[in-house]
């Protein structure tokens, strides 16, 4: 499929009135849809007609994230919000988590079933996510849409840092460690679970709070209670969070070919403006729109993120599916 994208575009906007009768997807407590993938159950939500889009959440959240979003892109376009695995309604399987995991996943989604040229949007995890899946699937994304990404850019002292574990720590120190990490981390992952500690840190990242409300909360402690969650919240936070430097964004944005969105909350206390102006600057083929909103502007502020996310594939050549090629 060809392609126009707005190539230096950047724009402001502002959060000012709340959004509190805006139509939202109805929480379902066993899910919506379940795809087989490497023997594991994939949730997903499915709504709409059109050109599709995947959402694809952050660390800790799930498809129900996109509460605000699915039904209105669903007016114009196909839509499918997906759980990755560890997360939300996916099974919490034993495996050991890694970037390229939910990048091999969301690939085989795209192509299992979505079966058509697609754009991918993710919010933090979900971004670097999209990012990486993007790059493997040059013919079949058309369009990444970032917001408040994870991942960082690579340097050189990093790099020098990582190679330089000495054997002492790798083979004697860690091992002790776990133990200790065991203890630790399973008692944050019993406060996790607690609805106070929730809304406590979703309100340290949302600059208005409004809208964290019990549906969220739900949609977070609810699948906590999977079996293996607290083995995979260990995992996560002993294997994964301290092995995301291994994957770079100028590595990954090096392969892309395709145009970028950016939708930034330039509140955010984790990811601020600095690292959107970054990705600007590395890829030209960007377009960045900032929003007075903290890590989940989707969330936050939907109605802007829905309008500017329209207005960006409008600038995109998506051709309906039936004259598109592979």
């Amino acid at each position: 499929a060809s392609v126009i994208g707005s190539t230096d575009s950047s724009s402001s906007s502002s959060a000012t009135e709340p959004f509190r009768e805006m139509e939202r997807l109805p929480y379902k407590s066993e899910g919506y849809n379940f795809w087989k993938w490497r023997n594991h159950n994939i949730h997903y939500v499915e709504q709409g007609e059109g050109f599709p889009i995947v959402l694809i959440h952050g660390f800790g959240a799930s498809a129900f994230h996109w509460r605000y979003n699915i039904p209105e892109l669903a007016k114009k376009y196909k839509v499918y919000a997906v759980d990755l695995l560890g997360f939300g309604w996916s099974d919490k399987a034993l495996i050991e988590y890694d970037a390229m995991i939910w990048r091999d996943q969301v690939v085989d989604f795209v192509k299992e079933v979505v079966k058509e040229p697609t754009i991918l949007v993710g919010n933090s995890l979900g971004g670097f996510t999209a990012l990486i899946s993007a790059a493997d699937l040059p013919e079949q994304v058309i369009g990444v849409a970032l917001l408040n990404s994870a991942g960082q850019f690579g340097s050189a002292s990093r790099e020098t840092a990582n190679s330089e574990e000495n054997i002492l720590q790798k083979f004697l120190l860690n091992p002790l460690k776990e133990v200790f990490q065991r203890v630790v981390l399973g008692f944050l992952f019993w406060q996790a679970k607690q609805p106070a500690r929730i809304k406590s840190v979703l309100k340290s990242v949302y600059v208005d709070s409004s809208n964290v409300d019990d549906y969220l909360v739900k949609s977070i402690t609810r699948p906590a209670e999977d079996p293996n969650a607290g083995e995979v919240y260990y995992r996560l936070m002993t294997r994964f969070m301290s092995n995301q430097t291994k994957y770079t964004l100028d590595s990954v944005l090096t392969r892309l070919s395709c145009p970028l969105l950016l939708l930034w909350g330039d509140l955010d206390p984790w990811v601020g403006p600095k690292k959107a102006n970054q990705i600007k600057a590395f890829y030209p083929n960007t377009s960045l729109v900032n929003l007075q909103a903290g890590h989940c502007p989707h969330d936050e502020v939907p109605e802007l993120v829905n309008g500017a996310l329209v207005n960006w594939l409008s600038t995109l050549q998506l051709q309906p599916a039936a004259t598109q090629t592979l």
